[in-house]
This record gives C-alpha cells, sequence and structure tokens, in this order.
C-alpha cells in the first residue's frame, strides 16, 4: 500500500502541474517501476478517477469539519478556498472525469459533495448571514467556475475575486424599501 499512497501523491502534484503529466514520469518520481504503477491503477484514466475520489472526499469532510470548527462564513470562506485548491488539480482532468462519471450523472461524490454545501449553507443560514432559499445545486454550478481557472500568472487573484463575488451572493443583505 505503501506505492499506491506514493504513486497518487506524485500523481497529484504531477496532474496539478500538468495535465499531460505521464504515467511513465509518474512511476519514475514514486520510485516505482512503470509495472507496478500499472498493476495499482491499469489505465491512465483509473488513477485519475482515484485521485478524484480521494481528493474529493477530502474536500466533502473538511465541509462539516469547518462547519463545527468556524463562525459559519469563515467556514464557508476556508471550504471555498480548499475547493478552489482541489480546482487546480481538477483543471485539465475534468474530460476525463467527466467521461468516466457520465457527465456527473453517475458520480458517487455528487450527492455527498451537494450535501457538504448543504451543511455550510445551513449553518450561516441559521445565523441569518446567507439567504435562506439557497439551493446547493445552484451554489455547485456557481462554483464550477472555480474549476476553470487556468493555472498560471493571476490564477489566484482572479480566484479570490470569484470567491468574493460568490460569497457576496450568498449573503443576505438588508432591504431596501
Amino acid at each position: 500500500m505503501a506505492n499506491r499512497a506514493r504513486i497518487l501523491a506524485v500523481a497529484g502534484e504531477a496532474f496539478a502541474a500538468s495535465s499531460g503529466a505521464s504515467m511513465t514520469a509518474i512511476a519514475k518520481r514514486a520510485g516505482v517501476g512503470v509495472g507496478t504503477l500499472y498493476r495499482h491503477f491499469p489505465t491512465r484514466e483509473a488513477l485519475i478517477m482515484e485521485l478524484y475520489h480521494q481528493e474529493i472526499q477530502k474536500v466533502i469532510d473538511l465541509a462539516y469539519e469547518l462547519a463545527t470548527d468556524l463562525p459559519p462564513l469563515d467556514a464557508l470562506r476556508r471550504w471555498l478556498e480548499e475547493v478552489a485548491r482541489y480546482g487546480k488539480l481538477k483543471y485539465g482532468l475534468s474530460d476525463v472525469i467527466h467521461a468516466a462519471t457520465d457527465g456527473g450523472r453517475d458520480d458517487p461524490n455528487y450527492g455527498p459533495f451537494l450535501g457538504a454545501i448543504d451543511a455550510l449553507l445551513g449553518a450561516g443560514t441559521a445565523t441569518g448571514e446567507l439567504k435562506a432559499d439557497l439551493d446547493p445545486q445552484d451554489v455547485l454550478l456557481q462554483l464550477s467556475v472555480l474549476w476553470r481557472i487556468a493555472p498560471g500568472d493571476g490564477a489566484d487573484v482572479r480566484t479570490a475575486r470569484l470567491l468574493d463575488l460568490i460569497i457576496d451572493g450568498l449573503r443576505t443583505r438588508p432591504s431596501h424599501a
């Protein structure tokens, strides 16, 4: 299992740097033979999907931890920042993930990810800081923009601006009569 974990760690770094990272380069960086890599992950798609499942589960789990540990808006902001970080991994690999999950319809992570969003929204709604009528699916559509930010110069600044826009759109506003 140590080889598998090392391969996944290296693959995550490699794919975050370049969606075109080769299986051979990943094996070399992980310090394993190509045969060992293919024994654990028979295809590039299998490696990408395992990495995706591992990373998305961490993001899902983090939502509940943050909702417990932080005030609602702080928890939401920190979680969205993690979603954006995760988006860097997914950037360039989304075609493989969408193909393997039938555009997300067959993704076993879809429901739990919506649940994580709902938990954070619920905490903010309970304090009155977030609008009461928010739909987790609508928020997920907003978040999808984070996965389309090309890595490189200006990506972090653009991400911060988009996070501000998303959060501002979710917040309650005083009524202007």
